[in-house]
């Protein structure tokens, strides 16, 4: 235990001394040696990380005390670090698959100036640092700090590019709509702390059951809103696929280790809290569900590579919330864990591939690119393959996990996510047709440059494809093999607490297996349709109308939001700014200004230089003061 405790603080520190070295350094740095220091320190991480996980595993729980960070008469709050089985799971997906990003991206971005290279790697790092620092937190309060560091890191990265107005315009969107969601998360805590005096995961879940429902109610539903933004769930989702205004690498860093994870983490941290708010546990789950289908929609009309991602993203991300929202929190971090193998592979692949067609994005303008890019093909087919669920691909065990829980909840919200697993399944094949399948339809320039990515980018792919293929193995189902679900069975003492007072839906073998069965053969014909339909699509010119049009443009959400939120708040920010501001407080200040001007000008006036009118007005003002002195 002690070795634990003496270890546990590098784990962040690590990537924090990587930023300050490529931050402080990077007039002076090479591109090498910042690329070194970036990512060496994460890698460093992730073998203590390693270390950490296999200490724990025995079901032991560490809680690591730094300082005092608040100490008042009501309220201490402690800067401690909490290690225990699923910070542990989370420490390893943030800093395993957040190195091969680090290591991706010394290729990806070598085009950098070497301060520019550096600042990016500092930034990087500090991403990392600030998700470390949430999911390790042994408190709401450490949690929230790092929630924000997260929150500005995005903004740094996904504005990376600054002298791109629409980058810039993007990075703000993320910024705005995470605070948003935030807002909630900072009252939730600040509800938690009044009913519970404590911040602390360990005292506010023992002390639970002195709270009221409303109280549970509320503080989860506000805990969801902060969910809501980091995790892009309706509606504050619409900054994720806007989010891929940043370089590829930062879209793989946000999407599948970091950022968009933290929802699903904290409310699995807060599960006894959800176990004990039923109405809060719908909420979650028909959010959850809305998001994955309505996302799903979307991507199968986007015709941007990385924006079909984007969109995948959020509809996977509506399947985690699905699973906490039906008591599946097992099933919710065994999808977030596959879903960061095979994600990262997917944005890390389209980065190969934008970088070999010399950034263009549009699948309509590729196709054929198997034969120049063997392996990012075969990498980028089997992140296709894990995300639609096909057997025995990771995506396949987590998803069947959330679905068949759902079926034993609720069998109409499990048709529903079966069909939008057929979506998926759809739109990820679409997606991989186009590009790699028939023939090559861009220009003559972007042909000649076609060719595979260097080893620094095509390593990593082949690394997450492997995870991609056997990272499932950690869950398989009682059904296949007893006592094959080795995550749930690892997990356990986090969920202990629920698992206790939770009544246990349970699917029949036989019933199981139907299910398995009814969703992989949909899931794969729609599948083989979209790889019949579309392995030698020709482009026609001919826009998209009706439906598909709607789909194109993602159901004017973002129209809608601009004409009911976005123009009214500036409508009412104008009129604040031109008749509060500016006529209401300016010409109040500046009227006195001019008040105290004029009244000057004719004071001066008195000033005449003649010294009889100076006595005499001195003989005056001695009247007055006799008159004042006497009559009052």
């Amino acid at each position: 235990m002690r070795n634990v405790l003496h270890m546990v603080w590098l784990i962040p520190v690590l990537p924090l001394l990587g930023f300050l070295l490529n931050g402080l350094g990077r007039n002076k740095l090479s591109k090498g040696l910042s690329g070194v220091i970036g990512s060496g320190t994460v890698f460093l991480s992730f073998l203590i990380s390693v270390y950490v996980f296999f200490s724990v595993k025995g079901g032991n729980t560490y809680v690591a005390h730094y300082f005092d960070f608040i100490n008042i008469t009501s309220l201490q709050v402690g800067f401690d670090f909490q290690i225990d089985q699923l910070s542990s799971v989370f420490l390893l997906i943030i800093t395993g698959v957040g190195f091969l990003i680090h290591v991706y991206s010394t290729a990806y971005m070598h085009d950098e100036e070497p301060k520019d290279f550096a600042k990016y790697f500092a930034f990087l790092n500090l991403f990392v640092f600030s998700m470390l620092l949430l999911v390790m937190g042994a408190n709401y309060v450490i949690m929230f700090i790092g929630w924000e560091g997260v929150g500005l890191c995005s903004y740094l990265l996904i504005g990376y590019w600054f002298k791109n107005t629409n980058y810039n315009i993007a990075a703000k969107k993320a910024f705005i709509m995470n605070r948003i969601g935030d807002l909630g998360f900072l009252l939730a805590v600040f509800w938690l702390v009044a009913k519970a005096g404590s911040a602390d995961y360990h005292t506010v879940f023992a002390a639970v059951s002195k709270l009221t429902a409303t109280d549970i109610t509320g503080i989860t539903l506000l805990l969801f809103v902060g969910a809501m933004g980091k995790s892009a769930q309706i509606p504050l989702y619409t900054w994720l696929p806007d989010a891929m205004a940043g370089p590829t690498p930062v879209s793989a860093l946000i999407h599948a280790a970091t950022m968009v994870t933290a929802g699903i983490y904290m409310i699995a941290r807060s599960n006894i809290f959800y176990t004990m708010a039923p109405v809060s546990q719908t909420v979650v789950a028909v959010v959850g569900l809305a998001t994955a289908i309505l996302a799903a929609t979307i991507a199968l009309k986007q015709n941007d590579i990385k924006k079909v991602l984007a969109y995948s993203t959020v509809s996977q991300l509506g399947y985690m919330f699905l699973a906490l929202g039906v008591g599946a929190y097992t099933g919710a971090v065994f999808h977030v864990m596959t879903h960061a193998f095979f994600k990262a592979l997917l944005f890390l692949g389209a980065g190969s591939v934008i970088h070999a067609m010399s950034g263009e994005q549009d699948i309509r303008n590729m196709g054929g690119l198997k034969k120049y890019m063997s392996i990012t093909h075969i990498t980028f087919l089997l992140a296709c393959l894990a995300i639609a669920g096909m057997p025995p691909f990771s995506g396949f065990f987590s998803k069947d996990e959330i679905l068949a829980a759902t079926y034993a909840k609720n069998p109409l919200l499990w048709g529903v996510g079966v069909a939008g697993a057929m979506m998926t399944a759809f739109y990820m094949f679409r997606l991989y047709a186009m590009t790699f399948l028939g023939k090559f339809r861009g220009t003559h320039q972007q042909e000649h440059h076609l060719h595979e990515s260097p080893k620094a980018i095509t390593i990593p792919l082949i690394i997450l494809a492997i995870l991609s293929v056997v990272g499932g193995l950690v869950g398989i189902p009682e059904v296949f093999m007893h006592g094959g679900h080795r995550l749930e069975g690892f997990l356990a003492p986090v969920f202990a607490q629920s698992n206790a007072i939770t009544v246990k839906h349970v699917v029949g073998h036989a019933q199981e297996y139907m299910l398995m069965g009814i969703s992989v053969a949909l899931a794969l014909a729609a599948l083989v349709y979209a790889w019949t339909r579309f392995s030698k699509y020709q482009k026609t010119g001919k826009a998209e109308t009706g439906l598909g049009k709607v789909l194109e443009n993602k159901w004017y959400v973002d129209e809608l939001y601009d004409a009911i939120i976005v123009k009214p708040v500036l409508a009412i920010v104008k009129y604040f700014n031109n008749i509060v501001e500016r006529r209401g407080i300016d010409g109040f200040v500046n009227g006195i200004g001019k008040a105290v001007n004029y009244s000057s000008r004719q004071i001066r006036l008195i000033q005449t230089g003649q010294v009889g009118t100076y006595v005499l007005l001195m003989v005056l003002g001695i009247l007055i003061l006799f008159i004042v002195q006497l009559f009052l």
